[in-house]
């Protein structure tokens, strides 16, 4: 699926942003906290997954409220309300022609989102809050929340590491090692909001409190919270739980705040399920792919050469570039491991040129890849890709030499008339596959068809 074109609802003189995507019977209204961006949170494959997810069985709707993202700036002195937020959904829902709608909530978006609900049944078609709360900030009468100073010192850190990656240690704690992750976390969080703009947002959410309105939800409810998220307790989603008229509540295992770095087929299962009726079995879910294997070719030489701190950037300089091709053909990036990818794709062509310009882009670093495709039936286990398609492409990968892009004839057989220079590269066999593999070298002859 395409990365959705970003189009504006009007709102007297402002614009919000907004994508609409999937053609599932169901519309579903993400509705983000306080900083979003449309745009770039396609940029992390994680979330990018996450959103294909839900428009298998959904249509989904993602906006920037207003003074975020792509949606027009309000002033730093400029006080809004929560009502104004909440009127946000129903300027977005009007523009799409949505008259219900499904409200999927994350962070302080929930009290939006639950305000929207109980203001208007009639268009709520159900209401899920990831871990949100009915208020932030601890109190005699709610003490679960987070004590002033720790309040405190999270708008002072805002203030000042805003831009850079602030607060992955709250948001995505695995992620904290992985220099891609946090790379993306750091310009997602400018795309989103400025500095000031951000810490004025989160100061406004603090202060807000719709602990009275939780009993006037007649939409069914479904609360996700992670166990050991640091930021909002479980007992946070538990108090929405008591108050909110027969809320489902359920528990992710795992630390991270974002629902899709982790265990994100859990949650994707429990909201399938309570929109559709039904939870998809993925344990068996079969489908059609080209799955592309690369690597960089002597990278341990490499990496004795340069040393340890080269090696690292110049790893990372790789890793974008492959990811900067996989966004440009449409793969569906599965696994890294070390310096190679595991990814799969819709179509063999576009795998195929991918492959390529990934082999092409890497020389401006002075490493050459290699790269083996096969097109099969893979099966998806949870968030992992499995079946005898991916063994064989593993072990194409393996024949190829260096600047060399391998195919396996059912790959060969799919790719007639693409404008691409087919050679014949042997009969192999293919350690641990029964039978012998005819393979080919493949190379382009003529600009690449982004489209196809």
């Amino acid at each position: 699926m395409e990365t959705p074109e970003t189009r504006f609802a009007k709102l007297a003189d402002q614009r919000i942003a907004y994508q609409v995507f999937g053609e599932g019977p169901i519309d579903l209204l993400v509705v983000s906290g306080w900083f979003s961006n449309v745009d770039g949170i396609w940029e992390e494959p994680s979330s990018a997954r996450f959103l294909r997810r839900l428009a298998a069985f959904s249509r989904v709707i993602l906006f920037d409220r207003r003074g975020t993202g792509a949606s027009d700036p309000l002033q730093v002195s400029t006080t809004t309300t929560l009502e104004a937020w909440a009127d946000d959904v129903r300027i977005v829902l009007d523009a799409v022609e949505s008259d219900r709608a499904a409200l999927l909530a994350l962070v302080d978006g929930g009290r939006m989102a639950m305000l929207f609900a109980a203001s208007h049944p009639d268009r709520t078609t159900a209401l899920i809050l990831a871990n949100s709360a009915a208020r932030f900030l601890k109190s005699d009468d709610y003490p679960c929340g987070v004590p002033e100073p720790g309040a405190a010192k999270l708008l002072e850190t805002i203030g000042e590491s805003w831009g850079s990656g602030a607060i992955i240690d709250f948001w995505a704690p695995t992620h904290m090692e992985d220099p891609d992750f946090r790379r993306w976390w750091a310009r997602y969080q400018r795309m989103s909001a400025s500095p000031q703009m951000g810490q004025s947002a989160l100061r406004m959410a603090m202060g807000i409190d719709v602990r009275h309105v939780l009993p006037s939800i007649q939409a069914p409810t479904l609360i996700l919270q992670r166990r050991d998220n640091p930021l909002v307790a479980v007992d946070h989603g538990k108090y929405l739980a008591e108050h909110i008229p027969e809320a489902k509540y359920v528990e992710l295992p795992g630390v991270d705040f974002f629902l899709w770095t982790a265990d994100a087929e859990i949650a994707l299962g429990e909201i399938e399920e309570l929109l559709t009726g039904v939870r998809t079995d993925l344990a068996f879910d079969r489908m059609l792919a080209t799955i592309m294997f690369t690597d960089i070719v002597a990278s341990t030489e490499r990496l004795v050469e340069v040393g340890d701190a080269a090696w690292t950037d110049l790893l990372n300089a790789h890793h974008r570039i492959v990811r900067d091709q996989l966004r440009v053909f449409r793969g569906n990036e599965i696994d890294t491991a070390g310096d190679g990818f595991l990814a799969t794709f819709d179509g063999p062509v576009r795998a195929i040129e991918c492959a390529c310009a990934i082999r092409d882009g890497v020389q401006s670093l002075g490493i050459e890849i290699r790269a083996g495709l096969h097109t099969g039936e893979v099966q998806w286990r949870g968030g992992d890709l499995a079946g005898i398609a991916v063994h064989v492409a593993s072990r194409v990968a393996g024949k190829a030499e260096r600047n060399q892009v391998l195919i396996s004839r059912s790959v060969a057989d799919l790719i007639a008339g693409a404008g691409l220079e087919v050679r014949d590269a042997g009969t192999h066999d293919l350690k641990g596959v029964p039978g012998e593999w005819e393979l080919y070298e493949v190379s382009r002859v003529q600009e690449p068809v982004t489209s196809v």
